[in-house]
């Protein structure tokens, strides 16, 4: 058990014993009864000790937490609240934290539609109803399409990681004639610009799926689930966007960047791995180390005629003959 997790459940010990107004709490008493609770948590003896016990009561008298808990010493030796009413449960927010509270619920609200939010709408609207007298509009918005095709997926995958259970997928690449099954064993849900991944373990290989291509899922409660352990920073740390390839190696891309957009990529970078190599009057070059996957061509595309490749050759080859196409779909008499 962590110690954030363990504290709380020491300061929520020792309100219940500081607020009982029908027995006497000496510090060795309250030491006991945090041993108690912790052991009841955890299933195994944790001892507290005397100074930990001591900090707890510290931490709660002070700002530290908001608590300010009137905790006193009667008698030499018992430990009680002053105020007979008070319990750190009751603890009174001021408009700022309103405010905080509303942005915060703002916020969970445009998760509402995901199927795994669904259970928590309720104490969404709980908690807007507690602050509505904020009267303060949300000043947070994120991006999200409601549209999208897949995301009823969501909830089944997202369980099938969380209870690791195996699934038999019906799926159907942009590439494919024909939908397959696949059994895959689920590790992740990745989202990148406004698109569904999952992540998964397929015949001794890491496979990723487009929500927005599966066609049925079933669970499968007869394969055992085989957890990866998958490290999604690792994973993703040399690509840009979700594609990986588990062979190419990430090259070193070099790119000019006009100067009226270079501020752009400066402040937005294409990669983590990103590092200027030049600067002057024209522009900024740019160097990132990552893998020749469809995603950095969208985003080197996106740019249009304000960005240059100018490393590697393959990459360049591949921007030129796109941007050729492009240019075909226009004939020179539509031009203005």
């Amino acid at each position: 058990m962590s110690s954030n997790k363990n504290a709380l459940i020491r300061y929520k010990t020792l309100d219940k014993c500081l607020k009982n107004k029908y027995k006497k709490y000496t510090l060795e008493d309250l030491m006991e009864e945090c041993s108690e609770a912790l052991f009841e948590f955890e299933g195994k003896e944790s001892f507290v000790s005397k100074r930990t016990i001591q900090l707890d009561l510290q931490n709660m008298r002070s700002e530290k937490f908001g608590y300010e808990a009137p905790i006193e010493v009667y008698e030499k030796r018992f430990y009680r609240y002053s105020d007979p009413d008070y319990s750190i449960h009751n603890i009174s927010v001021n408009e700022n934290d309103l405010k905080a509270m509303n942005n915060a619920v703002q916020i969970l609200k445009q998760f509402k539609d995901f199927s795994m939010f669904k259970e928590m709408n309720g104490v969404i609207q709980k908690l807007e109803d507690s602050i509505q007298s904020t009267n303060q509009k949300s000043i947070i918005h994120l991006d999200k399409n409601e549209q999208l095709k897949g995301l009823e997926h969501i909830d089944i995958l997202y369980q099938s990681i969380l209870n690791k259970k195996v699934l038999r997928i019906l799926y159907k690449s942009f590439k494919a004639r024909e939908s397959n099954y696949f059994t895959v064993h689920p590790q992740l849900l990745k989202e990148y610009n406004n698109r569904w991944f999952l992540i998964c373990w397929c015949k001794s290989s890491i496979m990723n799926l487009a929500l927005d291509r599966i066609e049925d899922i079933e669970v499968d409660d007869i394969t055992k689930y085989i957890d990866k352990d998958f490290n999604a920073d690792r994973y993703f740390g040399e690509v840009i966007g979700a594609t990986v390839s588990e062979t190419q190696r990430p090259q070193n891309v070099v790119f000019f960047v006009t100067r009226k957009h270079a501020p752009y990529v400066k402040t937005k970078p294409f990669h983590q791995s990103q590092e200027i190599i030049k600067e002057d009057d024209m522009g900024t070059t740019f160097k990132i180390c990552v893998q020749l996957n469809f995603e950095l061509e969208r985003v080197i595309l996106g740019m249009g005629e304000f960005i240059t490749v100018l490393k590697p050759d393959k990459l360049k080859k591949r921007i030129f003959r796109s941007l050729k196409e492009a240019v075909g779909n226009y004939s020179a008499d539509e031009n203005p």
